[in-house]
C-alpha cells in the first residue's frame, strides 16, 4: 500500500542540523560512497546505537521461522495476525511507541511490519526522521544513525523484544513516499525500472541493507527481512524482479541467516484460479510463483485492494486468497496475506477474507491495512483504511478475528 508522508505524525525532537560524527558503513565491496552520520539530541531517549541482542542470550528457538505450512513463534505453530503501522519508526516520542505495541499485545495481534526505510535527497528540517540522504550533488548517500535516524527504528525494535511484538521490515519502497526508488533514481540517474539493475543504485541499497540487517541481526523481535515495499518494474520481462529477489534474498541470508526473508510484493502474475483480471497479469514485471521459487525467500506475501486495482466485486478477494495459498502450498513454503482492506467499509466483505484466509491450507498469518490509535500529537495517520484501536470496528475486524484462530 502506499504511505502518504504527508500526512505521517512527525513530531520536532530538536536535533541540531551540524553533523558531529561520520564513520564509514565496513563495506569492502561497495563502490559507491556511503557514510553514517548522528545527529545529537538531548530531548529524547533513544536506544544504544549498537546492535540490539548482543547483550542477552538468544536461543534459537526465540527467531520467528517457518514450520512447514505454518509459522512458528516462541515455540508455537500456529496461524498468526497482525497489522500493518509504517508511520512508527517516525515517532519521536517513545511513549507513543510503547503504546501502540502494548496495545497490540492486549489485542493478540503477533505481527506488525512498518517502514525500515525513509530516504530523502535533502536533509529535510530539524527534527524530521529520515533514515538514508542520497545527495545528487556529492554522488554520495549518507545513512542517519542519529537520534533522528535509526536510533527511532532503534527504539521501535526495543520495544518490540519488551512487548513480545514480531517485526517484519522492508529496506525500500517503490511508492515514492519516503523517498522509496526515485530518491535513488534522482541522486544517481536512470529510472525506477533500471533500479533493480544498476550497479550503483544496488550497492547503495545492499550497503543499507547491511546497516539495518547489522544492528538487529541478534533480536528476537525480528519476524522477517523483506526486499521492499510492493516492488514493480512495470513492462519489464519477469525474469527483472526475480533474478533481483534471488540474489538480494541470498545476500541478506549471508548477513544473518536467523531470521526469514521475503519479498514484500502484491502477489501480482500468475496463473492458478486467474480470471484475466489485472492482477493476475505480468504487466507489472512480477510473476509471484518465480518469486517464490528462490530458495533464500523463506514464504510468500500478497496484498489486497480491490477499488484501487479496479476490481468490482469484493468476492474477487477469497478467489485472489485461494490462488496464492495454492501456490504456497505446491511450493512448500506459507504464504501471508500482509496487507488488504476497504475504504470505510471495514466490518463488510474484508471479514469474509480474513474467514477464508483463515480456513485455506498454505495460508499462515494475515495482516489488516492498517492499525490506527490516538498519540500524544493527535491521532495516528487515516488514509480511509485505517482501523482504530477500541472502535467498533476494532471489534469486528480485531477482536472477533483473534478469538477465532
Amino acid at each position: 500500500m502506499r504511505s502518504f508522508s504527508s500526512v505521517a505524525v512527525l513530531s520536532a525532537i530538536g536535533a541540531a542540523s551540524a553533523q558531529v560524527a561520520t564513520s564509514p558503513v565496513p563495506s569492502s565491496t561497495f563502490s559507491t560512497a556511503i557514510s553514517s552520520t548522528a545527529h545529537p539530541s538531548s530531548t529524547v531517549p533513544v536506544a544504544s546505537s549498537t546492535p540490539l541482542g548482543t547483550s542477552q542470550s538468544t536461543a534459537s528457538n526465540s527467531f520467528a521461522k517457518v514450520d512447514g505450512l505454518k509459522f512458528n513463534i516462541d515455540g508455537e505453530s500456529k496461524y498468526f495476525a497482525g497489522t500493518n503501522s509504517y508511520w512508527l519508526p517516525f515517532q519521536t516520542n517513545n511513549a507513543d511507541v510503547d503504546s501502540v505495541l502494548k496495545n497490540l499485545k492486549k489485542s493478540g495481534l503477533k505481527i506488525l511490519r512498518v517502514w525500515g526505510f525513509n530516504d530523502v535527497n535533502a536533509v529535510p528540517e530539524d527534527g524530521k526522521v529520515y533514515f538514508q540522504l542520497h545527495d545528487k550533488a556529492t554522488g554520495k548517500t549518507t545513512i542517519n544513525t542519529g537520534a533522528d535516524g535509526l536510533k527511532r527504528l532503534d527504539y521501535v525494535v526495543s520495544a518490540a523484544e519488551k512487548y513480545g511484538i514480531k517485526l517484519i521490515i522492508p529496506f525500500v519502497n517503490f511508492w515514492d513516499d519516503y523517498g522509496g526508488m526515485n530518491a535513488y533514481v534522482t541522486a544517481y540517474g536512470g529510472s525506477k525500472t533500471d533500479w533493480y539493475t544498476d550497479k550503483k543504485m544496488q550497492s547503495v541499497y545492499q550497503a543499507y541493507i547491511k546497516a539495518v540487517v547489522s544492528r538487529y541481526k541478534t533480536s528476537s523481535a525480528i519476524f522477517a527481512w523483506e526486499l521492499g515495499n510492493e516492488p514493480r518494474c512495470p513492462g519489464c520481462e519477469t525474469d527483472v524482479i526475480a533474478n533481483w529477489v534471488a540474489k538480494t534474498s541470498a545476500y541478506i541470508k549471508s548477513l544473518d541467516s536467523n531470521h526469514m526473508v521475503t519479498t514484500g510484493e502484491e502477489g501480482m502474475g500468475l496463473t492458478p484460479g486467474s480470471d484475466g483480471s489485472y492482477p493476475y497479469t505480468h504487466k507489472e514485471g512480477s510473476d509471484f510463483a518465480k518469486n517464490l521459487a528462490a530458495p533464500d525467500i523463506d514464504f510468500g506475501v500478497f496484498h489486497l485492494y480491490v477499488a484501487d486495482w479496479g476490481i468490482k466485486d469484493n468476492e474477487f478477494g477469497n478467489q485472489w486468497i485461494e490462488s496464492h495459498a495454492k501456490i504456497c502450498d505446491e511450493a512448500g513454503k506459507p504464504c501471508m496475506f500482509e496487507e488488504y482492506g476497504i475504504k470505510n467499509d471495514h466490518c463488510s466483505d474484508s471479514l469474509k477474507w480474513q474467514k477464508t484466509a483463515l480456513s485455506t491450507p498454505g495460508n499462515a498469518a494475515d495482516l489488516f491495512w492498517q492499525y490506527g490509535q490516538k498519540l500524544s500529537t493527535g491521532p495516528s495517520p487515516n488514509d480511509d483504511y485505517t482501523i482504530y484501536y477500541g472502535t467498533d470496528d476494532w471489534k469486528c475486524t480485531v477482536t472477533d478475528h483473534v478469538s477465532e484462530i
